[in-house]
């Protein structure tokens, strides 16, 4: 992850398989914990999948009650397919799973695209190497299965704001955030 210039903000887009559960869910945690730790200007996130048949759905109404029930606004969100020509315009893909790392990895033209591929629970500080890395799909789940995510998720966003805060320097005297 490279944070650097400070008039474009760094472009991150997090992929499942049909974009109305799990991205969703980690788009808009993610979003929450950056605005909330002043990095918002600087950071932006949407979310895709990697299918398209979910193409202009809503969040699946148990992913946003999970989000509300949790203090996030879910509410405003309509699925869409990543496409390759994607990658020029984002700075790092999140993928939720092996699967979607695999299917992103594929739609990459070179090395460098690949490597703007990643798996959101890498930034996980609880996981360690060798632990499985994929947020399981609650789709075929109950209510718990979509909160078991949305925690999953919120320690995955800890860690990826954490390393956020790394690649920038803060400004102490303002108080603002200025990228390195």
């Amino acid at each position: 992850m490279a944070v650097t210039d400070s008039t474009t903000p760094y472009r991150v887009c997090v992929v499942c398989a049909g974009n109305i559960c799990r991205s969703p869910i980690a788009e808009f945690v993610l979003r929450h914990r950056l605005e909330q730790a002043g990095l918002g200007d600087l950071v932006t996130v949407d979310s895709a999948g990697t299918g398209g048949w979910h193409a202009g759905q809503p969040a699946d109404p148990r992913a946003v009650a999970a989000l509300h029930h949790h203090g996030y606004d879910g509410s405003a969100h309509r699925a869409r397919q990543f496409r390759r020509e994607w990658f020029a315009d984002v700075d790092l893909v999140l993928a939720l799973d092996r699967e979607n790392f695999a299917g992103l990895s594929t739609l990459a033209r070179d090395d460098d695209t690949r490597a703007k591929v990643q798996l959101l629970r890498s930034y996980d500080p609880d996981v360690m190497a060798g632990d499985d890395t994929d947020v399981p799909d609650p789709y075929y789940g109950d209510d718990a299965a979509f909160v078991h995510v949305l925690l999953m998720i919120e320690r995955a966003a800890d860690g990826f704001v954490a390393a956020v805060r790394q690649e920038i320097e803060l400004d102490v005297p303002g108080g603002e955030p200025s990228r390195q």
